[in-house]
């Protein structure tokens, strides 16, 4: 039987584990990274057998009780443990049209509203939506592609643009296999997963990870290439009259220099919109 998505997972996961940080007592040299099959069997409860036939792809139906040990086991976060759980066939995943493309009339004009916060709705697949104009501004009018996840790995002005670029690959890559695991047959999903694959050899590294993690209050450093460096903290929103789509939000610390950087770009992204 080919392996399966869980079993994948599992595997990666307990690869980033050491034995001292699920403690676990070490001896001699070890020939795999992270903790061996048997270990989290023991951590769990179950049979090596079991676990083996888990990881391998031959046993498919864990139980919620079993699921949730490993989740603990592995040391998983909520995103990690909700992701293991839709993995097993234990919480429901989202249908393939499940994610409109239409953004609500209402979030626009609230978005029109912030002329000095950048803000863009995504969905699964990382395409976006929509943005108000000093988010367009922020991303250069998404010259090169509309899809975050092409922005980030297929651009080559990338590099430069997002100052912390691995750490931005590296998230990015896990917010993405959180939205693969809600719904993965979605085509669009998919497409974008193959493409990427198929012309990013980072990517292609960081997929094997099998990271799994939604956004979160983060800072992210750009380098404008009309307004020089920018900090700016994201805040990520689900949009609830949209299952799968997410808003961002953008914002400078007041009375810093990238706060004045943001007003000379709003206030480029209005004389812009005037001038079209």
């Amino acid at each position: 039987m080919a392996p399966s998505e869980l079993g994948d997972y599992l595997r990666a996961r307990r690869a980033q584990l050491r034995p001292d940080e699920v403690n676990l007592a070490t001896y001699g040299p070890r020939r795999v990274p992270g903790l061996r099959r048997e270990e989290v069997a023991l951590l769990v409860g179950l049979s090596v057998d079991y676990y083996v036939r888990l990881e391998q792809g031959r046993e498919r139906g864990p139980s919620a009780q079993v699921v949730d040990a490993l989740a603990n086991a592995l040391r998983l976060d909520d995103d990690g443990r909700g992701h293991l759980f839709r993995l097993a066939g234990l919480s429901p995943r989202a249908r393939a049209a499940a994610v409109p493309d239409r953004v609500d009339p209402s979030l626009l004009q609230l978005m029109d509203a912030w002329p000095d916060n950048p803000a863009i709705v995504f969905n699964r697949a990382y395409d976006v939506l929509a943005g108000n104009a000093i988010a367009d501004a922020l991303f250069l009018d998404w010259t090169h592609s509309r899809n975050l996840m092409h922005v980030v790995f297929t651009d080559p002005a990338a590099r430069t643009f997002y100052v912390d670029w691995h750490d931005v690959a590296r998230n990015s890559v896990a917010g993405f296999r959180l939205g693969y695991g809600e719904a993965p047959d979605d085509p669009r999903i998919q497409q974008v997963c193959a493409e990427l694959l198929d012309r990013s050899p980072e990517f292609a590294q960081l997929w094997t990870t099998h990271d799994a993690r939604g956004k979160a209050l983060e800072s992210k450093r750009f380098d404008h290439p009309a307004v020089g460096p920018l900090t700016l903290t994201m805040q990520t929103f689900d949009v609830r009259s949209s299952l799968g789509q997410s808003l961002v939000v953008y914002h400078a610390e007041p009375g810093s220099p990238s706060r004045e950087a943001l007003t000379l770009l709003g206030t480029l992204a209005a004389t812009a919109r005037e001038g079209s």
